[in-house]
């Protein structure tokens, strides 16, 4: 079900979406300068309506609506980022993407990525694997990340791909995307700076995870979700038999 509510949810955002030019939609900034536009609300409410109705016992998270404790009380959370990546969705550039998570004991059990724009949909259920436009996704058990491509933030990720021989690719606006990318083995190696919030990662951490990745922050500790703090650190993604490897030059890059 969260996997057609995304969708739907992509459709909506694409009435805006404008490819290689700046978007029709109404544009505001929130206090620090991100933009929000009339698309990322438009969607955050349909995804509201419709997730809300199937969820009547879940709390509500999303990056476009006031957050409340009351969340915390619950044992299930629905997650959203209703346009993960909206700098590059107002620019006309197709690498965003609808993120739709539910959460349970701090935990993702199911996820849904859809980028629209890149054609791209992605599904996972916790214990049931993870699929990408109707395919299982399942990663290789390469435990070597030399010669793979790897995506994140300057200038850590050169660092760390000068370190284990990986190849640096252009940075994924939507760190959703991103992840899922490594899912698919579109990447060896994903990487993001701290102040990540759970509407960016949740559905992405179990997509991943369901396809035989990781995503884990320097301690080597998978994110844990719905807390009184939203933000997380320093993340790294990789499959999961070479993964140490790629979070220790993570670590040494800080």
């Amino acid at each position: 079900m969260l996997d057609l509510v995304a969708a739907e949810a992509g459709e909506l955002a694409l009435r805006w979406f404008r490819p290689g030019e700046k978007t029709s939609a109404r544009t505001d900034y929130k206090h620090g300068g991100s933009p929000v536009t009339e698309a990322d609300l438009a969607v955050d409410a349909f995804l509201a309506e419709r997730l809300r109705a199937h969820f009547p016992d879940a709390a509500w998270l999303s990056e476009e609506t006031a957050d409340s404790d009351e969340r915390l009380s619950r044992e299930t959370v629905i997650v959203v980022d209703p346009i993960d990546g909206t700098r590059a969705f107002a620019d006309g550039d197709a690498r965003w993407s609808v993120s739709v998570a539910l959460v349970r004991a701090g935990r993702p059990i199911a996820g849904a990525i859809a980028a629209p724009a890149a054609g791209e949909r992605y599904v996972a259920f916790a214990g049931g694997g993870a699929w990408r436009n109707g395919e299982r996704l399942r990663l290789a058990t390469a435990t070597r990340l030399a010669g793979g491509r790897l995506a994140g933030p300057q200038p850590s990720t050169g660092k760390v791909a000068r370190a284990l021989e990986m190849n640096v690719v252009p940075r994924i606006p939507s760190l959703a995307l991103r992840f899922a990318m490594v899912a698919e083995g579109a990447l060896e190696g994903a990487l993001s700076s701290a102040n990540s919030h759970d509407w960016d990662i949740a559905a992405a951490d179990l997509i991943l995870h369901e396809a035989g990745g990781l995503l884990a922050g320097l301690d080597g500790a998978q994110p844990r979700y719905n807390r009184r703090d939203l933000k997380h650190g320093p993340l790294a993604a990789a499959v999961a038999a070479a993964h140490a490897d790629l979070l220790a030059a993570f670590a040494r890059a800080q």
